[in-house]
């Protein structure tokens, strides 16, 4: 069975049709596609592939050539190419063109594409993408390709008599698929033809989803490019709302300094108009103690000229008593000389004392002298310290009622901003919620998109890790077949010289 499946898919089974009508012509210079026979042929197409045995000039290019003609509304059937990319050129009519992107899971850029071609487009399928070329219901489509090879190599359908599905086992199939015999039997016997088959509509149909998904990613862009002109504009709106309030609350802070620069003015007026009339009291004090002061002095002048006299009368009749004195004192000088002397030290002794006393009396009209004015600057200091207390409990009060209304005024200011604060919270909690409900709708979706992806690449993965494997396998069984039919072919060239 390995075998039979081997010699299909390299084109030696009973489903290789290239090689059952494979032109016996000898090889020359030049290779005319339209007088060549085809190597298929049939009622919805033909085709034809030149490689190095056909042109022996493209022997070194690495290049490969093929020419395929599809009737209308026929299509040459899915199929990959497991050795080389192939490179198609439009030259009549114009048809549509699907490759299915083969792994999914690399790392690559890799999508599904269909598109349409007219005369002169080109079109590129890398190795290993499954691909199928369809005409148009009114219209034949005619192309021409190359490929990066000029070793035999055989596209592997997927479907019709050439599908290499038919090489497998049917109880492997079953399995694989996981269907009933009969599932099985009708997938496989389903299409009669092989290579080009008939598929009517085939192409209006994939240009019709070819035009919705089209349409619909220009939705997808109408809708991302409104999203986002809509984000813009919000956003807009938001900085234009948020420079809004930042200039009322410029103009608040400028209508409040000037509320405060007017208050500060009006209290400078004030303390100015206050400093002004304690300037004025404090000079009339000062001239209520000078005047004090002068009337002081004249009193102090007016004593000491009242003491003056006293004392020049007191020496006048101190004078006219020694006189007195002295007179009794010459009348009694013979009889009491002895008195006289101790009455002269006694006078002597009263003159020590009266001198005292008199120098006593000055000390302490002297000493009461300074203890008035002592009392005096003790009166004016109590009075300055009384003044400088009123200042300080008039500036107490001041600053006590400033701060009240500074602590009145950023109590408001607080209210204010915390009532607006709380707005903003509120508003930006709503905003979160709304956009954690969002975020959860999109990862709740996402997770479930990654979620069927990731089972879709890991079945795509191991179809192609088998595809691959089987490829593999495949291009090292025809490159040694290719080999060993090289040899074959060479030592038939040389023995047909050699006769």
């Amino acid at each position: 069975m390995e075998a039979q499946f081997m010699k299909t898919v390299l084109g030696r089974g009973s489903y290789s049709f290239f090689d059952n009508q494979r032109n016996k012509k000898k090889s020359s210079k030049l290779f005319n596609v339209f007088q060549e026979k085809p190597d298929f042929e049939n009622c919805n197409g033909w085709s034809t592939v030149i490689n190095r045995k056909k042109l022996p000039a493209l022997k070194g290019s690495q290049i490969g050539i093929y020419v395929v003609n599809l009737t209308k509304g026929s299509m040459m059937g899915p199929h990959w190419n497991p050795m080389a990319s192939e490179i198609g050129i439009a030259i009549q009519g114009e048809g549509m063109v699907r490759v299915v992107c083969s792994n999914s899971g690399t790392g690559q850029e890799c999508k599904n594409m269909r598109f349409k071609v007219e005369e002169g487009d080109v079109f590129v399928v890398p190795r290993f993408h499954p691909m199928a070329q369809m005409a148009f219901n009114n219209n034949s489509f005619v192309y021409v390709g190359f490929s990066t090879t000029t070793k035999k190599h055989h596209p592997q359908y997927l479907t019709g008599r050439a599908s290499v599905l038919r090489t497998l086992d049917r109880h492997i199939l079953e399995a694989s698929f996981n269907v009933a015999n009969t599932t099985m039997h009708q997938i496989l016997e389903a299409q009669g033809d092989s290579v080009i088959l008939e598929c009517t509509s085939c192409a209006e149909e994939e240009k019709r989803l070819m035009e919705e998904e089209r349409r619909r990613e220009e939705e997808e862009e109408a809708k991302k490019k409104g999203e986002e002109e809509r984000r813009k504009e919000e956003e807009e709106a938001r900085k234009a709302e948020e420079e809004k309030r930042e200039k009322e609350a410029e103009e608040a802070r400028k209508r409040e300094e000037e509320e405060a620069k007017e208050k500060e003015e009006k209290r400078k007026r004030q303390e100015e108009e206050a400093r002004k009339r304690e300037e004025e009291e404090a000079k009339r004090q000062e001239e209520e103690i000078r005047r004090r002061q002068e009337e002081e002095e004249a009193r102090k002048r007016q004593e000491e000229q009242e003491r003056e006299r006293q004392e020049a009368a007191q020496r006048e009749a101190e004078q006219a008593r020694r006189e007195e004195e002295e007179a009794e004192k010459r009348r009694q000088e013979e009889e009491e000389a002895k008195r006289q002397e101790e009455e002269k030290r006694r006078q002597q002794e009263e003159e020590a004392e009266r001198e005292a006393r008199r120098r006593g009396e000055e000390a302490a009209a002297k000493r009461q002298q300074e203890e008035e004015a002592q009392r005096e600057a003790e009166q004016a200091r109590r009075e300055e310290e009384e003044a400088k207390r009123q200042e300080e409990e008039k500036e107490e009060t001041k600053r006590r009622q400033q701060e009240e209304e500074a602590e009145r005024e950023a109590r408001r200011r607080g209210e204010e901003e915390a009532a607006k604060r709380q707005q903003e919270q509120e508003a930006q909690r709503e905003a979160e919620e709304a956009e954690t409900r969002r975020k959860q709708e999109e990862e709740e979706s996402r997770r479930q998109e990654e979620e069927s992806r990731r089972r879709e690449e890991e079945a795509a993965r191991e179809a192609e890790r088998g595809r691959q494997e089987e490829a593999e396998r495949q291009e090292e069984e025809a490159r040694r077949q290719e080999e060993e039919t090289e040899k074959r072919h060479q030592q038939q060239e040389e023995e047909t010289e050699e006769e």
